[in-house]
């Protein structure tokens, strides 16, 4: 049984390449592009993995990500956040709010397929 993986990306491109990638590999990947019930959707469909684009419309990737470690029934689920937002900043109130990996855009195929693949295997 395939895992299942829940992409949270504004990008529309940026979706379509991950969607397809980690298709590809035998993920079963589902999309939203906002944070907007986010949480709720993690808790409903018990998600193997969370992606997390930090910049959402309507509310943050951080936001999403407190919400996700505040419920029992989420908390340890390993969220990925993807960011264009580099800054030390960024990375450090990720890593505060419980992140289980911060990767930086761009990024390589191998990079992303390699973190989600780790990700689920802990």
């Amino acid at each position: 049984m395939a895992s299942h993986v829940l992409l949270i990306e504004d990008e529309p491109n940026i979706a379509e390449a991950i969607r397809f990638i980690l298709s590809r590999d035998g993920w079963q990947v589902s999309t939203m592009t906002d944070g907007i019930g986010a949480a709720e959707a993690v808790r409903a469909a018990r998600h193997d993995l969370v992606i997390l684009d930090l910049m959402l419309p309507s509310c943050s990737g951080l936001e999403v990500l407190e919400a996700i470690r505040a419920d029992p029934a989420t908390e340890a689920v390993p969220v990925l956040m993807l960011t264009a937002k580099g800054q030390g900043r960024d990375r450090e109130a990720a890593e505060r709010a419980g992140v289980s990996r911060f990767m930086t855009k761009p990024f390589s195929n191998a990079e992303i397929l390699a973190s989600v693949r780790e990700l689920v295997a802990r």
